[in-house]
């Protein structure tokens, strides 16, 4: 096997909240090969942690679908001048750094350590794990992205698209494979049962306005946390009873309820449907 390296160039992409100040917290890398005619490859963090501390009011969500445009649009056009323009329509406040050469083992190795040395927190700066809601959405984005189809999904789907102006609830994701939506949401239990009711309450008029707006049928799934996880056990008769009482609401409005412990599965079938 050759141990010889690929001539490579990098750039870091830079959340820049305010320009005057010019702070800033590397959000993503772009590496491509040189000479390859491959697509160059991007990848942002996938822990915002960092971009809140700079920026509470960071809009995350617009974040994460600006690498998934990047993706489609290095697939359209991987050469010529499609960086120059890029750096001219990314958001004010991202910001591409100026190209630097970089030898790498292979695109994926190379990808890995440049992440690991300008984005990602060192040991040191490490914050406590992720819990509640973020952790099951970090789960969701993994396990989808293992099935290769994470750039393929709608994301933070705004329920006032199908029920009435003023809705603030945005579901997390979701795809159309054919006569049905699939829509899923992360709902933690592990601070009460409030966001199961809250989906539960809206579940009827979204599945009235994805039929009315999409000529198509519903199919809408929470992802919890497995009882064992929060402790809901015969040991802890009070969280087991708070617990089922989540599960059992959402049920109760046609919600369907998985656990973590499901999605390789869920996104297996999002892969078969998706024909990716």
């Amino acid at each position: 096997m050759s141990n010889q390296r690929r001539t490579c160039a990098f750039q870091l992409l830079r959340y820049v909240p305010d320009a005057v100040r010019n702070e800033y917290v590397h959000i993503g890398v772009i590496l491509r090969e040189e000479g390859s005619g491959e697509p160059p490859r991007v990848q942002f963090t996938r822990d915002w942690r960092r971009v809140r501390c700079l920026d509470p009011e960071a809009d995350t969500a617009l974040l994460e679908g600006m690498e998934s445009e990047l993706r489609r649009r290095f697939q359209e056009q991987p050469e010529g001048d499609l960086m120059r323009r890029l750096n001219e329509s990314l958001s004010l406040s991202v910001q591409m750094t100026e190209p630097k050469a970089y030898l790498a083992e292979s695109l994926p190795a190379g990808m890995e350590e440049l992440m690991r040395l300008y984005v990602e927190p060192p040991p040191r700066e490490r914050m406590p794990r992720l819990a509640g809601r973020a952790a099951i959405q970090s789960k969701m984005r993994g396990e989808f992205e293992r099935a290769g189809v994470w750039d393929l999904l709608r994301k933070k789907i705004a329920a006032s698209e199908y029920t009435r102006p003023g809705d603030p609830l945005r579901i997390d994701m979701g795809y159309r494979p054919n006569g049905i939506i699939r829509m899923f949401h992360a709902v933690s239990l592990e601070p009460g049962v409030e966001m199961a009711k809250v989906l539960a309450f809206s579940a009827a008029g979204l599945r009235a306005g994805v039929e009315r707006v999409e000529k198509a049928e519903l199919e809408l799934t929470a992802v919890i946390e497995p009882a064992a996880r929060l402790g809901a056990t015969g040991e802890e008769p009070e969280r087991l009873a708070m617990y089922r009482f989540g599960v059992e609401t959402m049920e109760e409005h046609q919600i369907r309820v998985l656990t973590t412990s499901d999605l390789g599965r869920v996104a297996d079938t999002a892969r078969r449907e998706l024909r990716v």
